[in-house]
């Protein structure tokens, strides 16, 4: 029945225009709304219009723009109204809208081209995703209206086979030979049989002449559902179709394409000392087939700031995540007889950095190609002071914003209110994060939050006064949570998993009370801190070449107004230098140096390693306990595997049997907040101060 009701989606999403702006009528909504604790009165709101903007905007001046530039995003995750209460990441998906229409324009005036790329996990993150069944069918057409010339598959598209079947059916058929999916395959419930959820490869040529041959690679990825099949990279590189794409021969063509760049998209680490990532052998076999052809790979997943030089012809550019970067990319010196445009844009700056690499492997026949290749990259904040400096060269909004991008502006705010993803819960009184304090302190989530509300959050009135345990893995929490107020929408972002609390009951004491001890300890249970939900934990404070950490892992309905066009807009050519105070932010370091953040901050303290695999509290304990007295043992469905091994090692046997729901089959992590938030932060709610966000002074 849901097939169904997914194709006729697809067709309300791809050809009715009006339906670019508003809900799909077969959406499921999913989502339990809690009514507000006693005395809180009428729901307070706050919607994206209201965002925190930016304190001061970029720092380096113009963007550098070259025969090829490329914008990227990553790792969106559902986060498309933007960082409601974070100064640094406030805009929306509309103002990003605005901001690639207005960039096409300038690569238009310019004679140059601009592509703009995707690589994965659209949901797993925040509300607008997740708060519908299956997740995404409200996001993915606001996601949609941004005029994307590549995109590729992410984890979190896998995990769930109506997830999965709702990128086949409707997302692959509105991006059609845009979305790549190299390496994934779904079952068609109409064959019976596998097929790619995209394309393989896309051969295309820019407006301007490039002639580009396109892949897009999932790592390689376990963690799917049986209706997915993932293809090992080792398995890719020997297929044929793949041979004959890379050495020009795409659809089995009897006469070899002419290939100017070859264009790696990848939900995908682009650091090759990074576990997860498949790039090497990809890269590896594209190298060895056509060694004179530059490379430009575009990666996720990992969810850092990066970019890394393979060969003097071979970069590759990783964009963060949550909406809060935008990649930038720029590339001059190919050598293409089919090119038309501009060599050298006249008035702004050009890529100047060449591709040095102490580890290059490419033919020494290429030196001539490597030796004409410059680069640049920059990683830009996802504000609307940031999006119209580059956009505009000012902060003016009447020049910025485009009648789509206000569109999707008004679509969010609806769609948010909809979902009751803005009914504010209560009004967090400080600031705790994920790693900026070290664990134990009161500013760290696990140990100054996660406790707290596990004790006032997962009540089973019933049995409140029986002495109790606790415990969760670290891998739940998703997102620190930001002081201001707290709304259904934090918490998806901050513990966005369902996994239902359960419980066994009359445990002895001396066995709960070693057990989250024993988790923490025996390596067969801690690497569970792992939800192969990739880097949440490889934060925005990292110098984001440091990779030696084991981190948490668990267009257009209407034409342009003619003022909105940029060919009568002076191009600024430099940035007002002033002293200011810096914000808190992104500081990194990468293959070409530390000048890639776009907008200076100030560095953000990292703690990752002490935080331990399971949080764990306990409540209801009195001095008469003795090691027999029978106590409540609760933890979460996703860890029993985890719980009944490490209970027999304290010499306690239980089965699956034992195990029973602790309040019922719905209250989940994704539950015990919002109770919480309600019991204990109900003051100031109609008037609840914003702090300066992760990484300021302790306790705001």
């Amino acid at each position: 029945m849901w097939q169904s009701l997914l194709t006729l989606g697809f067709t309300a999403v791809a050809f009715a225009c009006d339906s670019c702006y508003g809900p799909q009528d077969h959406v499921i909504r999913t989502r339990n709304v809690y009514p507000l604790a006693p005395g809180q009165g009428n729901l307070a709101k706050r919607m994206q219009p209201d965002a925190q903007n930016a304190s001061y905007g970029p720092s380096r001046g113009p963007l550098a723009w070259g025969e090829l530039n490329v914008i990227h995003t990553t790792d969106t995750h559902g986060w498309l109204e933007g960082h409601i209460l974070e100064k640094n990441y406030g805009a929306d998906w509309g103002d990003f809208v605005s901001f690639t229409k207005a960039m096409r324009n300038k690569a238009d005036m310019y004679g140059v081209d601009l592509l703009i790329v995707d690589t994965g996990d659209l949901h797993d993150g925040a509300g607008l995703s997740d708060a519908t069944s299956p997740n995404g069918v409200l996001s993915n057409p606001i996601f949609d209206n941004i005029d994307y010339d590549l995109l590729t598959i992410g984890n979190h598209e896998l995990y769930v086979s109506s997830v999965a079947y709702e990128h086949f059916y409707n997302f692959s058929r509105v991006w059609d030979e845009k979305y790549l999916t190299s390496n994934v395959q779904i079952l068609n419930q109409t064959s019976n049989e596998f097929q790619y959820i995209g394309r393989q490869y896309r051969y295309f040529t820019t407006p301007n002449g490039l002639r580009i041959m396109a892949f897009g690679f999932l790592y390689d990825f376990t963690g799917n559902s049986n209706v997915s099949k993932v293809f090992p990279a080792q398995t890719v590189v020997q297929q044929s179709w793949f041979k004959a794409a890379v050495a020009g021969y795409p659809d089995n063509c009897e006469t070899q394409v002419p290939i100017d760049l070859f264009v790696m998209l990848g939900h995908n680490p682009v650091r090759w000392n990074d576990s997860e990532s498949t790039f090497e052998t990809y890269y590896n076999a594209i190298r060895t087939a056509q060694p004179n052809t530059p490379i430009q790979v575009f990666g996720g997943h990992s969810h850092i700031r990066d970019f890394a030089v393979y060969d003097e012809m071979t970069t590759a550019l990783e964009s963060g995540r949550y909406c809060e970067t935008a990649g930038w990319f720029s590339m001059a010196g190919l050598k293409s007889s089919n090119y038309t445009g501009a060599t050298l844009p006249a008035g702004v700056p050009h890529p100047t950095q060449r591709a040095i690499s102490s580890n290059s492997t490419n033919d020494p026949n290429a030196t001539n190609v490597g030796a004409s290749l410059t680069y640049s990259r920059r990683y830009l904040d996802w504000n609307k002071v940031t999006f119209e400096y580059h956009a505009t060269g000012s902060q003016n909004a009447s020049a910025f914003d485009y009648y789509k991008g206000l569109q999707v502006t008004k679509n969010i705010t609806a769609t948010r209110t909809e979902l009751h993803l803005n009914q504010i819960l209560g009004c967090a009184p400080q600031t705790w994060c994920i790693s900026c304090a070290p664990y134990g302190s009161s500013e760290n989530i696990y140990s100054g939050l996660v406790p707290e509300a596990l004790v006032g959050g997962v009540v089973n009135a019933s049995r409140a006064n029986n002495p109790r345990f606790l415990i969760v893995n670290s891998g739940g929490i998703r997102f620190d949570l930001v002081q201001g107020p707290f709304s259904i929408d934090d918490s998806y972002i901050v513990s966005p998993f369902a996994d239902i609390f359960v419980y066994i009951p009359a445990v002895p004491y001396s066995v709960a009370s070693q057990l989250l001890n024993l988790l923490n300890t025996n390596s067969e249970f801690n690497g569970k801190r792992k939800r192969d939900l990739s880097d949440d934990i490889h934060a925005r404070n990292l110098q984001t070449s440091d990779f030696s950490f084991e981190p948490i892992r668990r267009d257009d309905c209407q034409s342009p107004h003619p003022d909105q066009l940029l060919g009568k807009r002076a191009v600024a050519s430099s940035i007002k230098r002033q002293s200011i105070a810096l914000t808190p932010g992104y500081t990194t370091t990468d293959d070409f140096g530390s000048d890639g953040d776009d907008t200076l901050h100030s560095h953000i303290a990292n703690y990752v390693d002490s935080i331990p695999a399971f949080i764990g509290a306990n409540a209801s304990l009195t001095s008469s306990l003795t090691a027999t007295s029978p106590v409540d043992l609760i933890f979460i469905d996703y860890i029993d595997s985890d719980v009944l091994p490490a209970l027999a090692l304290l010499g306690a046997t239980y089965t699956m049997s034992d195990i029973q729901y602790y309040i019922n089959s719905s209250f989940s992590t994704n539950t015990y907040l919002n109770v919480y938030a309600q019991k204990a932060w109900s003051a100031n709610i109609t008037n609840c101060p914003v702090g300066v966000g992760v990484g300021g002074d302790a306790g705001t």
